[in-house]
């Protein structure tokens, strides 16, 4: 129970076929044959509460189950587990915000997982896990065992299912860690707004100043890489909690995507994978135990799990004053939408509702190309309530703390996927530097009349030319630009 990550490693190595040690000292681990998400098989208890409370029917991401169905697979799971020598257990929090903070109890049958959650979910002192209690939230993970396929509301051998009356998470036939973390953003896209607290699937860092920025998006949109910028303190790269007092990061480590990854490209992602770091379905030199990151055999979802102190200027307690700026991150796969705009709170508020972005692939199972795809509040997979019930919300508090909102490509230029090329790294760098400066406040825009979108006719070291999208490619509605 609450191994430390030596212990885990041991286990991971001796037990767990598919486990070895980099050459730079992380875990180097497989997930089977699920290498990311799968959102169709994950299902929510309706009850008398929960049914009046979330999000149901078309659109929503809440697939219902009742609570026979619910007891059933944890009845299987339980047995499983406790068919097994060994379980892991973890006692965490999830919330760096101490008034607001939840406990979490993990019961998994693989180290890797164990691990995965132990750098993902913060980690108590000796003090506190001496009083931990009982938890608020528990996990049981019997991803190794499948659910049955003939139970009710059951579609396949996996099942991910949740039971807030119950305060329990169960995992049947997937072995995909990411799972558990997302399965408790939920849970805290449930808890947080009954307490006026926004949950927000973004990444979060805070200048020197103590200027904070939010950055929403999907998986591939360059949340994490944006938000780990080593001029500034990080509070944290993907789920986070805007309260009264500020902000909190929800987590107590990072979760990067490692395709490509490049040590002159994100640098601190580069040099966090290290002892106690868990990479993912990542394949390596077998003599040398170097990692070949432009390696997608195995998938192209590889990510690394580090805790968030791995980051040399990461805030710890992660939390901060409230947000100057609200960046939406949207990896646009036409080259339709400009690298930058700036938004009007009326236009904040329908590009989150839309969450326009291309879904890229590794990130969910089946996706080989990227593809337009809507995901309301940039994390519709997750959410629990209408959406509309967050966005009044984050109105509410970009009106009150004065918070200006911007739309960012992290997409295509000069054409669709497959004739244009992605925008470069360097050049959303230079855009986000200019925001967090806020001399792109003081930049002068033009206003396009199809989209209503102000863009900057200059920006300190992008060229201006792909500043706006008619100047790079044709597309017919473009004719009706001035």
């Amino acid at each position: 129970m609450n191994l430390v990550r030596a212990e885990l490693y041991e286990q991971a190595i001796h037990y767990e076929k598919g486990s070895f040690i980099t050459s730079t000292g992380a875990l180097a681990t497989l997930s089977g044959a699920k290498t990311g998400r799968a959102p169709r098989d994950k299902r929510v208890v309706k009850d008398d509460v929960t049914g009046k409370e979330l999000w149901w029917g078309k659109g929503s991401p809440n697939i219902e189950m009742d609570e026979q169905t619910f007891l059933v697979n944890r009845e299987r799971a339980v047995d499983y587990l406790n068919s097994l020598d060994k379980v892991f257990v973890n006692d965490q929090f999830l919330n760096w915000d101490p008034e607001n903070r939840i406990k979490v109890r993990i019961v998994s049958a693989r180290a890797y997982h164990s691990l995965f959650m132990h750098n993902m979910c913060i980690r108590p002192t000796p003090e506190e896990l001496e009083e931990f209690g009982t938890p608020d939230f528990t996990i049981y993970n019997a991803g190794q065992f499948p659910c049955n396929r003939y139970t009710h509301y059951m579609t396949s051998s996996t099942s991910i299912d949740l039971n807030l009356a119950r305060s329990e998470m169960v995992i049947l036939g997937t072995q995909y860690a990411g799972e558990m973390k997302k399965g408790l953003f939920s849970v805290m896209h449930y808890l947080m707004p009954k307490r006026r607290i926004l949950s927000l699937h973004s990444g979060c860092n805070m200048g020197k100043d103590g200027d904070v920025a939010l950055f929403f998006g999907l998986s591939g949109t360059g949340k994490t890489t944006l938000s780990t910028d080593p001029n500034r303190y990080l509070i944290g790269d993907d789920e986070h909690c805007w309260a009264e007092t500020g902000v909190s990061n929800i987590e107590g480590g990072c979760y990067a995507k490692c395709i490509d990854l490049s040590r002159e490209k994100e640098p601190d992602i580069w040099n966090a994978i290290k002892f106690g770091t868990v990479l993912e379905n990542v394949v390596f030199e077998e003599h040398t135990r170097e990692v070949d990151y432009a390696d997608k055999s195995v998938t192209e979802n590889t990510r690394a799990s580090y805790p968030i102190e791995y980051i040399p200027n990461a805030k710890i307690p992660c939390v901060g004053p409230h947000p100057k700026n609200v960046i939406l991150l949207a990896c646009d796969a036409f080259g339709v939408l400009p690298p930058v705009s700036k938004l009007n709170l009326a236009q904040t508020m329908y590009h989150f509702i839309s969450g326009y972005t291309a879904l890229v692939a590794g990130t969910e199972e089946g996706v080989k190309e990227p593809r337009a795809t809507f995901s309301a509040c940039f994390g519709a997979a997750f959410i629990m309530m209408h959406p509309t019930k967050y966005a009044a919300m984050l109105a509410e508090k970009m009106l009150k703390h004065g918070a200006t909102g911007w739309l960012v490509n992290t997409g295509w230029s000069g054409g669709s996927y497959g004739s244009g090329s992605r925008i470069k790294l360097a050049y959303t760098r230079k855009i986000i530097d200019a925001i967090h400066s806020g001399s792109l406040l003081k930049a002068e825009y033009r206003k396009t009349e199809v989209f209503g979108l102000e863009i900057p006719t200059e920006v300190e070291g992008v060229p201006s030319e792909i500043l706006d999208p008619v100047n790079t490619v044709s597309f017919p509605f473009f004719n009706l630009l001035p």
